[in-house]
């Protein structure tokens, strides 16, 4: 099936079984007028630059992004994704996760499905298949409880766009300097985010907008197992929108009863191709199993 639009996104998760490692991204809506940006009075700190770009960038109807880092229990990882919103849809190659090693990993949404391709025999499926696919699921958005077994690891599951914002709950922000991020000048921004500082910056909203904003900070914080601090880089470009983000922290998370050290995270998301026509081809139901199916069947033997 072909699945082709010009402009969307999502969200994904469940705890489960399966691990077959993979990315993310989500939200949408339309950009904004170029005159309107071009008449608003610039930021007068960094806070309120990164604030404005928090809301233009989760305006973005589609994009292209790389990913680039390292995943705790999961090693080094590149990711080459596009991504829609409304109705939601992704593609993406990823090396570097799970069985995949060298080889890139391709892994697709759409209409509430999540698709993977690997090796469903694994799983005690058919040798002909090539797929498995999960769902009904959503992707991201966030936190949401789902039928997607942990395919992806969390540190992924959350959209570009929705990540982009974390910085607006920092206590302080500080310019770093400029440059150049794919052929785009950009300044660049830190800071350091914590659970209680979102949580503030979420309860010091003064409008419904924002708050909704740094309540989805909060919860892509939560889905990252920050074990306290989290250092973030924002680059953001001449349009007010982030151009690249880097997330490092040290993880933890919870393992027989208790909590454990899970290793360090260290993210950078760079957005490209801001509302360019993406499209995304699933995969013939006869060429994917159920991994659902699969999984409850074998547990319910």
């Amino acid at each position: 099936m072909r699945f082709a639009v010009h402009g969307s996104a999502g969200s994904v998760r469940r705890r489960g079984a399966v691990g077959v490692a993979v990315v993310a991204a989500l939200l949408g809506g339309a950009t904004g007028c170029g005159s309107e940006a071009e008449a608003e009075t610039p930021p007068k700190t960094p806070a309120e630059a990164v604030a404005r770009a928090a809301e233009r960038t989760t305006e973005v109807a589609s994009l292209r992004y790389r990913v680039t880092g390292t995943l705790p229990e999961h090693g080094k990882m590149r990711v080459e994704a596009a991504m829609t919103a409304r109705p939601t849809a992704m593609r993406m190659d990823v090396t570097g996760l799970g069985a995949s090693e060298g080889e890139p990993m391709d892994l697709r949404f759409a209409d509430g499905v999540l698709y993977a391709e690997g090796d469903p025999a694994a799983i005690g499926a058919p040798a002909d298949k090539e797929w498995i696919s999960v769902g009904p699921a959503v992707w991201g958005r966030g936190g949401a409880e789902n039928n997607t077994y942990r395919v992806l690891p969390t540190a992924l599951e959350a959209s570009p766009l929705a990540q982009s914002t974390l910085l607006t709950g920092a206590k302080k922000v500080r310019k770093v300097g400029t440059g150049t991020v794919d052929g785009s000048g950009t300044t660049h921004y830190r800071g350091t985010v914590t659970w209680n500082s979102l949580r503030d910056a979420q309860t010091a909203a003064r409008d419904k907008a924002t708050r909704e904003l740094r309540t989805t900070s909060l919860d892509q914080f939560m889905m990252l197992d920050i074990e306290e601090t989290l250092t973030m880089d924002l680059w953001v470009d001449d349009d007010g929108r982030a151009k690249r983000y880097r997330l490092r922290g040290e993880t933890e998370a919870l393992k027989d009863g208790r909590m454990v050290d899970t290793g360090p995270l260290d993210l950078t998301v760079t957005l490209l191709d801001f509302d360019r026509p993406v499209t995304v081809e699933t995969p013939p139901a006869e060429d994917t199993v159920d991994l659902a199916e699969r999984v409850d069947g074998a547990g319910e033997g």
